[in-house]
């Protein structure tokens, strides 16, 4: 099995890490009890509102207006747009390009630019490169290895000492620290969800109790039984009343105008 491949050991726990992380948790256990309570309930008002206001109203006043401004406005002005930019822009600008920059273009490149770039060439090669490779192999490669072998003594050996004997055993704490720091978050986080459902649960009972049970048992014992009475003794009469009374009215007008 490669290196990479190997699981990584877990060190032992002791007392120190007992001591750490037990006062760690009780600390992180406070603070996200209160924070997961109003996470909760800003999840619920988030997702009742979504649910009865913002989709709808996103949907009539976004979706059905600018689908209807796509399909009969913007696709056929882009579609003209389109037209006219093809043969009044790009036709002419192709065109312009092919006979009044390309051939013109080709002409300098081979009848001027390429002779001069000839001549160029072989005065760099002989009065720049050929100078250049010598100072390389002479003059810089020696001085070179010396700055090399400076830097290796004075600067990545006591860089590297410092790395192994003081950075490595730090950074290790520090992660140990973290990775607790974390593992109590998360351990805060599970415990304070089940905290905040039970509040949840207690207070809709208790809501139930005191507001919901009185209000059911008012509208079936009072509401509606005076409703039932107001229908059968004042609405249903007075009602025929009318009726027989505009039936009786009709018929007069129709025997006076006859």
């Amino acid at each position: 099995m490669e290196p990479e491949m190997r699981p990584a050991r877990r060190e032992p726990e002791g007392c120190l890490v007992a001591a750490v992380r037990l006062p760690v948790r009780i600390v992180v256990l406070v603070v996200v009890v209160p924070v997961r309570m109003l996470w909760d309930l800003l999840a619920l008002c988030a997702r009742t509102l979504h649910r009865t206001v913002l989709r709808p109203l996103g949907r009539f006043l976004l979706v059905i207006p600018f689908t209807w401004l796509w399909r009969a406005v913007l696709t056929p002005l882009g579609r003209g747009a389109a037209w006219l930019v093809r043969y009044l822009v790009v036709a002419p600008a192709v065109w312009g390009w092919r006979y009044l920059v390309a051939a013109p273009a080709r002409w300098l490149w081979r009848g001027v630019l390429a002779p001069a770039g000839a001549g160029i060439a072989w005065l760099v090669r002989h009065l720049v490169v050929a100078p250049g490779l010598w100072g390389w192999r002479w003059v810089l490669v020696p001085v070179g290895r010396g700055a090399a072998w400076l830097l290796r003594t004075l600067v990545a050996v006591p860089l590297v000492t410092l790395w192994r004997w003081v950075l490595v055993p730090l950074g290790r704490g520090l992660a140990f620290l973290g990775r607790e720091v974390a593992t109590a978050f998360a351990v805060a986080w599970r415990v304070a969800g089940y905290v905040s459902r039970a509040v949840g649960r207690a207070v809709k009972w208790v809501l139930w109790q005191a507001v919901g049970r009185p209000a059911r048992w008012f509208y079936r014992s009072v509401c509606t039984p005076l409703g039932h009475f107001a229908r059968d003794a004042v609405w249903r009469p007075a009602r025929d009343a009318v009726r027989a009374a505009l039936s009786t009215a009709r018929r007069t007008l129709r025997r006076a105008l006859l």
